[in-house]
Formats: C-alpha cells, structure tokens, sequence
C-alpha cells in the first residue's frame, strides 16, 4: 500500500512568517480607543508608541522586558520553521538593547493533519535558537488549531537606562540596517516552487541570525534608537521610528541591502500580497522617487521575517558602530540613510 502523501506546512497556511501580520491601518484601526497604559509610573515602555516590546522598571539596576511573537510556517522544514519563529520572538528584546532570559512556547496545531514528529520538529528547532541566545524554554501553551501557528513569548533584563526604543532617533543620526531584505519575496518564491537554488540557505542563514548585537549597541550612547524591520517592511518601520521620534528619515533606495536574488525575483512579480497592504498602510507618510519601478517599490515594502535591526545613531559614530557590527556577524549591515528635521515620513531617493 502507498504510502500517504506529506503534508507541506505551507499548505496548511494561508500566510507565512510576518506577513500574516495585520497591516498598520488595520492594527491602528483596532488599538484606537483602548485604554493607554500610563497610570503605572514603572512601565518604562507601554502601548503609547509602536515599540518592540514593554518595559517594567524594578528598582534602579533593573527592568524587565516582556514581548510575544508568533505566526504560521513560511518554509515547509519543520525545524526551519521553529528556528525562524524561536529567532524573530527573541529579537524584539534585543532591539530594545536587552539580554533574554527565558522563554515560552506558543503553539496551535492541526492534532489530525500533522504527524507529531513534525511537531517535535518544530518544538527542537526553536528550543535549538533559544540554546544558542543561552536562555531556556521554560513553559508553554499549545491548541488545537486550523492552521499551525508557532512562536516564543520572551522576557529579558536591562539596566533601565539602557533601554533603546524606536522614538530615540535624532535629526543628523545615521541609519543602519543589519540585514539585507527580500525575505518575503522569497517565501512568496517558495510557494511557487521558483527560487533558485541556493537562495533557501540564503534566507535561512538570515533568518536565524540572532540580532544579539543589539545588546551590544545598547551599550554605545552614541546608538540612540532601534527597531527591527519584520511584518511592515524597511518603510513601515522605518515610518515608525520617524513618527515616535519626531524626525524625517531619508532613504536611499540603492543603499538598502538586498538578499542576493531579491532584485530578479521581485522584478519577476514574486511579491506577497503584505508587501501591498503594506504600501496601502503607509499614506501620505512614505515619499517615492519619481519613476521609481513598482518591484523596487516592493522590496521596501516586503515583509521580513526575523529581520536585521534599523539604527539611529550620532553621524560621527556611524563608521564606528557599522564597523562593530559587521565584526559581530552581519555582513549585509549597511548606512542606508540619515535622520534629519521636518514632520514625521519616510523619503526615499
């Protein structure tokens, strides 16, 4: 008798990654008129700015960071699929400049579609990521679930003077991305069964690397603020960052780093329907180039998956603090533009 065919995770999906996250208009919509959470004198970083994580003050030496992320699989290997998720939830503490310390699984699973060793797939390669950052996974919950949906919900510590939100850039600061972007461009490639050969490592070995240097520029007082590119793209975060501090970031388009077939498989037409719900979410905050080509417009607005880092910091550190990051593992990191005075948007050039 023949054996059953496997099932694809991607199958059981009807997004992948961070691109089944709510686009901005639509989570903005939501949130409006939900009570803020200021009254408490010790949450550092709460729901009043579009932040990575929250942030609870414990007495002078230390605060707590506290973040949850999840989504359903956009790779069909088990364990990739649980390295990458294991990886992005823990990069929201590092983009506030903190060290995780623990975390717990978050799991829905389709009981009578998955074999449970695909199951303990998933579960080992997250717990692998998490072996890897030095925190344990230390709990969890699981469902049954329509569709397979995997994620951490991570805390770490910081010295509260250390924290780095995305409302810290300054007008004159250099912006620095970590890592290079077409990652929704090649899940939308792997759906079609069309990217090229080698390009799957590509995007694992991206996708699994943890952002820990962000602890490390925490450090520097010369880093004022950080985010991490994920669901809303460069321009999505990069609008984010603009609005919470108060600046104009400009962007040169040419600058941003690309994962290395990103450009031919974009101009081919392998873009997610995010990376235009997106565009839609942005308004009159993003401004384009004249002429600039529709798939270039979508490698700023593809969604990634367990992105790179956005950095502002002082122009004179720029050097400095992209040399430090190159040495810490990230070779795509690049200045892909600067921060200056005006009403909060994005300009691309």
């Amino acid at each position: 008798m023949d054996a059953a065919p496997q099932i694809r995770l991607t199958e059981l999906a009807h997004g992948g990654g961070c691109g089944c996250k709510l686009a901005p208009s639509v989570l903005q919509n939501l949130l409006a008129g939900q009570a803020m959470a200021a009254p408490f004198s010790q949450l550092l970083v709460g729901t009043e700015s579009s932040d990575d994580a929250a942030v609870w003050q414990v007495n002078d030496e230390i605060a707590i960071i506290a973040t949850t992320d999840f989504f359903m699989p956009m790779v069909d290997d088990a364990r990739d699929f649980g390295r990458i998720a294991a990886t992005n939830a823990i990069s929201d503490v590092y983009a506030m400049g903190g060290k995780p310390v623990m975390a717990l699984a978050i799991l829905g699973i389709p009981v009578n579609k998955l074999d449970p060793a695909v199951v303990r797939e998933i579960l080992a390669g997250g717990a692998s990521v998490c072996a890897e950052a030095g925190i344990p996974v230390a709990g969890g919950h699981s469902i049954d679930c329509p569709e397979p949906v995997y994620g951490l919900a991570v805390i770490g510590i910081i010295h509260p003077s250390k924290v780095r939100r995305n409302t810290g850039a300054r007008a004159g600061d250099a912006l620095i991305l970590t890592k290079g972007i077409g990652v929704g461009i090649y899940s939308a490639a792997i759906k079609k069964g069309v990217l090229p050969d080698g390009a799957y490592d590509e995007m694992i070995a991206s996708t699994t690397l943890l952002n820990r240097v962000g602890a490390e520029l925490a450090e520097d007082p010369a880093v004022h603020g950080i985010t991490d590119v994920t669901g809303f793209g460069v321009l999505g975060h990069g609008l984010e960052m603009a609005r919470g501090s108060g600046v104009a970031l400009r962007i040169a388009a040419d600058a941003i780093p690309l994962l290395s077939r990103a450009g031919e498989l974009a101009q081919a037409g392998h873009v997610t329907g995010a990376s235009h719900r997106n565009w839609d979410s942005y308004g009159a905050g993003v401004e384009l180039p004249p002429g600039l080509p529709d798939w270039h417009r979508a490698l700023l607005t593809d969604p990634q998956t367990s992105g790179g880092l956005l950095v502002a910091c002082a122009p004179e550190a720029a050097d400095a603090v992209l040399a430090r990051i190159a040495a810490a593992g990230y070779p795509l990191a690049r200045r892909i533009g600067s921060a200056e005075a005006g009403a909060p948007r994005v300009v691309v050039t």
